[in-house]
């Protein structure tokens, strides 16, 4: 039985159909800016609502369904995994030489961030992370074999000439480490209700870091601090995390939009263990303004949750578990054999 506090609709109807809300003009338009910017390039075939009854990898009442479920919360927590992953000098030259946030002219990137490549890059990652927590699964499975792929081209030399593979294992190890820290320590700061136990989410989410390929995964909080601290001797800010701080990342910036990435960039650094806060040269302001500060990003990111309501990819997903018993749902998701090459063209068309 679930200790988690129940986020099931009050009314879901018996044919185990979406449910439909009262009418709300602001999720409305949420709904409609979602349609015509972001679903669009999700990874293709991504079904929530079928096959009726499957739980996918965790099912309703999990910790990894309530966290996911906050998507403002939860996705300002992969933003502090970003933050965090760019300390490594080999994740930050994988990300200039091969991400789409990077801007390129004649394939050659120019430091600057690329609108139309970030806006992609969003909706893949929400895709991942929404198909994997509660995706049925085939869906599930058909997003971390997608990611798989795409880990698999990411190969290449640092500019010092230390060769950088998204396969390695270490890699991925650290890679996971920061994703889970940035998700669950955002959701223990910023959610309206956070989970009691948050190692209950760790413990959880090991499952899409073996969907990944890693192994030997950190599944507490403690030994993922841990993991992430051992890696400090090859970390430092380079070029690449420095130009992604607000001070450079806002010259080019709206005056409207500069307070609100100066707020989020500097929650940011507020969430990181001390050790990265000093690699960044950050200092606390008085504590009260810190806590002035967490609180406005909480009302904010939790504001904005309640505004546009749950996703309909989560919607669907509570109709097609409703009324059904959660037996015998797997407890790995290793991946059982080797991926066939794909380049990124290959990934996106098929998933």
């Amino acid at each position: 039985m679930s200790l988690i506090p129940s986020l099931s609709l009050p009314f879901l109807p018996a044919d185990g159909s979406v449910p439909t809300l009262p009418p709300n003009p602001l999720a409305d338009r949420f709904e409609a800016f979602f349609d015509r910017s972001v679903r669009p390039d999700f990874f293709k075939k991504m079904d929530f609502a079928e096959p009726l009854g499957d739980p996918g990898w965790f099912g309703p009442g999990s910790p990894v369904w309530h966290v996911h479920s906050n998507m403002p919360v939860m996705f300002f927590g992969l933003s502090c995994a970003a933050f965090m992953e760019n300390l490594d000098p080999g994740i930050a030259w994988m990300g200039y030489d091969h991400s789409r946030i990077v801007e390129r002219v004649d394939g050659v990137p120019t430091g600057r961030v690329d609108p139309t490549g970030a806006r992609v890059r969003f909706a893949h990652s929400l895709a991942f992370f929404t198909a994997t927590a509660y995706g049925p699964t085939p869906t599930a499975e058909r997003a971390a074999r997608a990611v798989r792929a795409m880990h698999h081209t990411i190969k290449g030399t640092r500019p010092d000439g230390v060769p950088y593979d998204a396969d390695d294992p270490e890699w991925l190890r650290w890679n996971y480490a920061t994703v889970v820290w940035g998700i669950a320590s955002a959701h223990e700061r910023y959610h309206a209700r956070p989970l009691d136990d948050i190692d209950d989410y760790y413990r959880a989410f090991v499952r899409v870091g073996e969907s990944l390929g890693g192994t030997d995964l950190p599944r507490t909080k403690g030994e993922v601090l841990e993991c992430l601290e051992e890696r400090l001797p090859k970390l430092a800010l380079t070029p690449i995390g420095a130009s992604r701080t607000f001070p450079n990342l806002g010259e080019t910036m709206p005056a409207g939009q500069k307070p609100i990435f100066w707020l989020l960039d500097w929650a940011e650094k507020d969430l990181l263990p001390t050790w990265g806060q000093k690699l960044f040269l950050y200092k606390a302001p008085h504590p009260v303004r810190v806590q002035a500060r967490r609180q406005l990003l909480k009302v904010a990111l939790n504001g904005l949750h309640v505004t546009t309501g749950p996703m309909r990819e989560f919607r669907e997903a509570e109709a097609r578990v409703a009324g059904r018993r959660l037996d015998d749902i797997p407890t790995s998701t290793a991946p059982l054999g080797s991926d066939e090459p794909m380049d990124r063209q290959a990934v996106e068309a098929t998933y």
